[in-house]
């Protein structure tokens, strides 16, 4: 199996789509956003042009009023690599959501939820404020509340009610660094200057290609109520664009800032991973480094190998 990771704006998804082309391949989506129907510009989610033809599974599979659920997409994912394999293609993993990519992936466990225990908590965060529960994560699980980012207060929800329906820390939950198949996983990488400069002009693209239009289509299908679409970068810019809260150059500077927030924080998670195969981003030879580098790594030959029922 081949994983093509990295920060947003590397360009995962067009060497995924090169070697599914070269090697005879299918992809499967690790991107939470790209799951959400009509989310396409604000995800650069590939268009049809730019997949060429190759399958892509774990697209366009969730209403924007569904909330997206790593359990679930655990089980869509690791269905859809194992078909893959049956079919004697070369399952082909491409995102940047590293939750998502290790719980294809590797041995995790999801921990059990509480829709009870959830509104409790989300009720808590609004009156008692998220300091208040990033304190109690703090004293139950240190090491699960250095690794959330500080504002996420969905994670920081999350955290505590496992811990109260496990009884454990989460930070136990956290997967291993052990692939359920063999696999080679090929990281993108560019220097900070330039993915901050893909990064602006990225975010400048998105406006200039109808972003506000197709987030005011989004609206009219509830958008809003979504619990995670929303949230999803430049959705909510473009949310409190069309509210009057933000300017439109506002809103594309905000989005610019939050995207390289993400970028980091997209390094942090995926940079201390040892398996992972660093390639040039940038590369004019991309495409051979990559081939390259799996001949190197003994990637399985097509087809063989399977993914473990996950029941």
């Amino acid at each position: 199996m081949i994983a093509v990771v990295g920060p947003t704006a590397t360009g995962k998804s067009a060497l995924a789509v090169a070697l599914a082309r070269a090697l005879g391949g299918e992809i499967v989506n690790a991107d939470a956003s790209a799951l959400y129907r009509g989310m396409d510009i604000g995800t650069a989610k590939p268009t049809i042009a730019e997949r060429h033809g190759i399958p892509h599974r774990q697209l366009d599979v969730l209403d924007v009023t569904q909330e997206a659920s790593v359990a679930a997409y655990q089980r869509a994912a690791r269905t859809d690599l194992q078909a893959i394999a049956a079919r004697g293609l070369r399952p082909i993993l491409a995102g940047g959501s590293g939750l998502y990519v290790r719980a294809a992936l590797d041995h995790l466990d999801i921990p059990p939820t509480d829709p009870a225990v959830r509104a409790r908590l989300d009720a808590e965060a609004n009156t008692l404020g998220l300091a208040a529960l990033r304190e109690r994560l703090t004293a139950l699980d240190p090491v699960a509340a250095q690794r959330i980012e500080p504002n996420n207060a969905r994670r920081v929800i999350r955290a505590l009610e496992v811990i109260e329906l496990t009884g454990r820390p989460f930070s136990a939950s956290l997967p291993e660094r052990q692939h359920l198949v063999p696999t080679v996983m090929l990281g993108l990488t560019l220097p900070r200057p330039d993915l901050d400069d893909r990064i602006e002009t990225r975010t400048r693209r998105m406006w200039d290609s109808g972003l506000v239009a197709e987030v005011e289509h989004l609206l009219d299908l509830g958008l809003e109520r979504g619990r995670t679409a929303r949230t999803a970068l430049g959705y909510a810019q473009a949310i409190a664009q069309l509210r009057g809260a933000l300017t439109e150059t506002e809103a594309i500077a905000s989005t610019a800032q939050a995207t390289r927030r993400f970028a980091r924080r997209q390094e942090s998670w995926f940079r201390p991973d040892p398996r992972i195969l660093w390639l040039p981003a940038d590369a004019p030879d991309l495409l051979d480094r990559a081939l390259a580098a799996l001949a190197a790594r003994d990637a399985l030959p097509r087809g063989s190998g399977s993914m473990p029922d996950n029941g």
